[in-house]
């Protein structure tokens, strides 16, 4: 243990260390949850704290610090802008999978897709949240299945994340081949690559869809749109209320009329935004 919290007389919070580790006290822990929520809107709650213990001790190591008094000090110190990048990465949860809450993908694909104007051909969807990419790469499968005539369109997939790590992950497109399993058979065959070392890789077609950017859904949206579809789903359950009304009010301001929001299983707009349309089972349709 670190004699740092009883020199400044700092209340360490308990069960949070093992022998031999550092303490994360109160205050520690609540300016850590400051500047995640000032980086990226993220509301972390007490439940959270062995959590954000585990994930940072591993920063004190890489940077050598002695605690987290310390760490903080570092995100308030000239520096701080670019470790709170490593922050934000560390504390963001990456869950995901291809064709995860497949009835999206199957509405997408029956539904939404095939009831497009073909005049001017144009289309465009967003994966807001994407992760390490298996979203909009299921995506760009759905599209390429549903839509024969895919290459005559101007067809774009937008995937954006706040992990930097995760987004480079993402535009690498290659996989653990045990991860493709969730993936049909017939469109494994036709958009997933067999690699060496029992990896996989998306199809270079299916990658040419996809731009990926590491974007902050707080701040500045360099795309004006308009989108016909947006995926975020899993994402504003870390937001409190008025950040989340804020963020449906964006979306719906950058959809196309008609427009689709496509949301988590345990997400909801009720009482959150008077903007869309609910079609059942997490699926929206812009109004207004």
């Amino acid at each position: 243990m670190t004699g740092r919290s009883s020199e400044r007389g700092r209340s360490a919070v308990p069960a949070a260390a093992a022998p031999g580790e550092v303490a994360i006290t109160r205050e520690d822990f609540a300016r850590i949850v400051a500047r995640v929520h000032d980086a990226s809107g993220i509301k972390l709650g007490e439940n959270k704290r062995d959590l954000v213990y585990g994930r940072l001790r591993r920063r004190l190591r890489a940077l050598g610090l002695a605690s987290f008094a310390a760490y903080c000090d570092r995100l308030d110190g000239p520096d701080g802008a670019d470790e709170r990048v490593h922050l934000v990465n560390a504390i963001t949860t990456n869950l995901t999978g291809f064709f995860r809450e497949a009835h999206h993908f199957e509405y997408l694909a029956t539904e939404l897709l095939p009831g497009l104007p073909r005049a001017g051909r144009r289309l465009r969807v967003w994966s807001a949240g994407c992760s390490s990419g298996e979203e909009p790469y299921s995506i760009a499968m759905t599209m390429a299945s549903a839509m024969p005539d895919l290459a005559e369109w101007d067809a774009r997939v937008l995937a954006t994340d706040i992990d930097t790590e995760m987004v480079a992950q993402a535009a690498a497109g290659i996989y653990p081949a045990d991860r493709v399993a969730a993936v049909p058979e017939a469109l494994r065959r036709a958009h997933v690559q067999r690699l060496d070392g029992d990896r996989a890789g998306m199809a270079p077609r299916l990658r040419s869809l996809i731009a990926f950017r590491a974007l902050n859904l707080l701040g500045p949206w360099p795309m004006r749109g308009p989108f016909d579809v947006i995926f975020c789903r899993n994402v504003v359950i870390y937001f409190d209320k008025p950040t989340q009304r804020a963020l449906f009010d964006r979306f719906a301001g950058l959809l196309a009329p008609g427009g689709h929001l496509f949301i988590g299983h345990s997400e909801s707009l009720f009482r959150v935004s008077d903007r869309f349309a609910h079609l059942g089972r997490t699926i929206y349709r812009k109004l207004r």
